[in-house]
């Protein structure tokens, strides 16, 4: 086995983060009185609002900036904010939906072996430091890795530009 021969790894995507702006002013008493499955943190000026379908949290400024967190794809991010937005036009705001942008992705990825990491360390220091790359890795000796990144297609490049370093550094099948 070689680490170019082709190997499907599952991605699985556990939160996309993503922000919008309304473009009006939000009276976040109001959402908190008349809106539902809303928590008002009013000793930090914000509201968090939880929907189920997607599944997932906004956090709401009175300045109209949203921040969704917990979606499993860019596709439902932008559901999800859509939904919220049509929620907050519901309440009788003047929602604007504008400025959409992801701006976090985390993923976790199982390696098809455990990674002697004091020899990956060793052999890649070097290597540590990708530049191009706007990703975060976590490796685990396990084969787990955790990754972050600004979108879906950079979390997927970083796996696969990792891959044939830690595959050197696999720890043999007994």
């Amino acid at each position: 086995m070689d680490a170019d021969s082709d190997v499907a790894l599952d991605i699985l995507i556990t939160n996309v983060v993503s922000v919008f702006r309304t473009r009006c002013h939000l009276n976040l008493r109001k959402i908190a009185l008349e809106g539902v499955n809303v928590i008002y943190k009013r000793e930090v000026g914000k509201v968090l609002m939880k929907l189920r379908k997607p599944r997932i949290t906004a956090t709401i400024w009175s300045s109209g900036k949203i921040i969704c967190t917990g979606a499993t794809s860019e596709e439902e991010a932008k559901f999800g904010a859509r939904r919220l937005a049509r929620t907050l036009q519901k309440l009788g705001f003047q929602v604007k939906f504008t400025e959409f942008k992801v701006v976090n992705v985390l993923a976790v990825c199982t390696m098809p072996f455990e990674i002697r990491l004091p020899e990956f360390t060793k052999r890649n220091r070097p290597h540590a430091r990708i530049k191009s790359l706007r990703t975060t890795l976590q490796i685990f000796s396990t084969g787990s890795i955790t990754v972050t990144g600004p979108d879906v297609k950079s979390v997927a490049t970083g796996v696969e530009q990792i891959y044939p370093f830690v595959f050197e550094s696999r720890k043999p099948i007994l």
